[in-house]
């Protein structure tokens, strides 16, 4: 576990760094930052779906997902959660849910978040969280500018993710085929491009509502695997 706390620890320490620096940011600055930050998350949501080794899993992922997302309405839970979290951090400009979904789902989405957690759980071996620590904590500082404090707050979802594969790790381990970790981050990095059109202001899709698309993409994967 010590492998995922340095994680959830990095991300928090480049969040708090990128709150601080965006503060000193007037608003035309912020808003060139928002474009670079936007493009920079499509092109990290495009290159990570090309992962997939067969569409029709990532589309029979994202229709379920957004069909079960919507039923449960998490976008709406998401959204009051960041209104919750917004009266308690008391900043960051009204984003506080946006910087936590797209913090969350680009520290989480990822095969190294998967991978590393499975190492760590199974061998011991933090070498590929803590490289992905790194990476988190330059995207923190970058994504916290222009975000807010929300950034940081993502900080629990790494930890209870991450936690969650390294804890079951010997149980999972067998089910989480290169292939279904492949679709899982196929799907969540759709996902992630839909993010970057909402920065870019482009659409205002409700990606909270297709969250469980990330879950779909590997079950299907499993089930293709029975016939």
């Amino acid at each position: 576990m010590l492998g995922v706390l340095v994680n959830a620890v990095s991300v928090v320490l480049g969040g708090l760094i990128g709150c601080l620096f965006g503060r000193f940011l007037k608003q035309k600055y912020t808003s060139a930052a928002m474009t670079g930050t936007g493009l920079c998350t499509l092109y990290i949501g495009f290159s990570g779906s090309l992962r997939s080794g067969n569409p029709l899993f990532l589309i029979g992922a994202l229709v379920l997902g957004a069909l079960l997302g919507t039923l449960l309405d998490l976008d709406g839970k998401v959204v009051r959660l960041g209104e919750k979290a917004q009266s308690i951090v008391r900043g960051g400009g009204g984003r506080v849910a946006e910087g936590f979904v797209t913090a969350s789902l680009l520290f989480c989405v990822g095969a190294m978040a998967v991978t590393g957690s499975l190492d760590a759980g199974l061998r011991g071996d933090n070498a590929t969280l803590y490289a992905k620590s790194a990476l988190d904590f330059v995207a923190a500082v970058m994504f916290a500018a222009t975000l807010g404090p929300g950034v940081m707050l993502s900080a629990l979802a790494v930890l209870l993710y991450q936690g969650a594969i390294a804890l079951t790790s010997w149980w999972i381990a067998p089910l989480l085929t290169p292939q279904a970790v492949n679709e899982m981050g196929g799907a969540g990095s759709l996902l992630i491009l839909a993010l970057g059109l909402n920065l870019l202001g482009v659409t205002k899709i409700k990606v909270a509502d297709l969250l469980p698309a990330i879950a779909i993409a590997p079950a299907l994967v499993l089930i293709s695997g029975l016939f």
